[in-house]
């Protein structure tokens, strides 16, 4: 395969609120499930392009509702992270995963270096350079940014229960993480709130962070909300009416990295 996206499907990348005010840069990089059409199905059934392992169910949602109520500039991937997962480097076998969970991906297994090639060229790179493009534009008209990566998670993990609601990762640059533990410590909602859980650096989650946050010296953080509690509307509106408290209390005068 020397190509992969078709003229019809469009761009990869999604850019929402592109001339927005405030000082957030939403990612969301496991919006979709929709796979390219040269892809197929990659061999999985439809409950599993359905499931968890093809996207994070409501995370596009609040991701939206963020970045109206806060005024921010959302961008999301437009196909499934089983075609190329955009938090993850070219380099990494979870870039494209033969397996993700319990379920094996057929479509995945023994590459060749022309297809993994496609996928990095058509998916990761403009994706990179749309997040690394925002940045650059933020900075040099001195709004911010500020990264804030949305993701949602399983609420049962191999076979094991998850009682954790929502996690507060980070990298090297906790600075705004460690204002946001710190608010919901506070904060009447009574969430399961965690550090660097369900996952952390050492799971490889962070390249966003790293590629666009810490590199480039914006203040940054990942937000993993357990899926069951943005299943509707409901639950979308309120947990991002929860995390746009605590976003908005965190990022008050917090400097960029020096």
């Amino acid at each position: 395969m020397t190509g992969l996206l078709t003229e019809a499907e469009g761009d990869p990348v999604a850019i929402e609120n592109a001339e927005a005010k405030g000082e957030f840069l939403f990612v969301c990089e496991h919006a979709s499930n929709r796979m390219p059409e040269r892809l197929g199905t990659l061999g999985l059934s439809k409950e599993a392009l359905e499931s968890h392992v093809a996207w994070d169910p409501g995370a596009l949602a609040v991701s939206r509702l963020l970045s109206k109520e806060l005024d921010g500039t959302l961008i999301h991937q437009r196909f499934s992270r089983l075609a190329y997962d955009c938090n993850r480097p070219p380099e990494a076998a979870a870039a494209m995963p033969a397996v993700s969970e319990t379920y094996e991906v057929p479509g995945n297994v023994a590459l060749s270096a022309a297809e993994r090639q496609a996928r990095i060229q058509e998916i990761y790179l403009p994706f990179h350079a749309a997040v690394t493009r925002a940045v650059a534009d933020r900075k040099a008209a001195r709004r911010g940014p500020v990264l804030v990566t949305i993701h949602s998670f399983t609420p049962i993990y191999f076979g094991k229960p998850r009682t954790v609601e929502l996690g507060i990762l980070h990298d090297a640059d906790s600075r705004l993480a460690e204002r946001i533990l710190a608010a919901a410590a506070t904060a009447e909602a009574g969430y399961d709130v965690r550090r660097n859980e369900p996952y952390g650096p050492a799971d490889g989650v962070t390249h966003s962070l790293i590629e666009y946050g810490i590199r480039l010296g914006v203040p940054n953080v990942m937000i993993e909300i357990r899926n069951d509690l943005i299943r509707d509307k409901v639950g979308q509106r309120v947990m991002a009416d929860y995390l746009a408290g605590l976003l908005a209390t965190s990022a008050v005068a917090l400097p960029a990295q020096q």
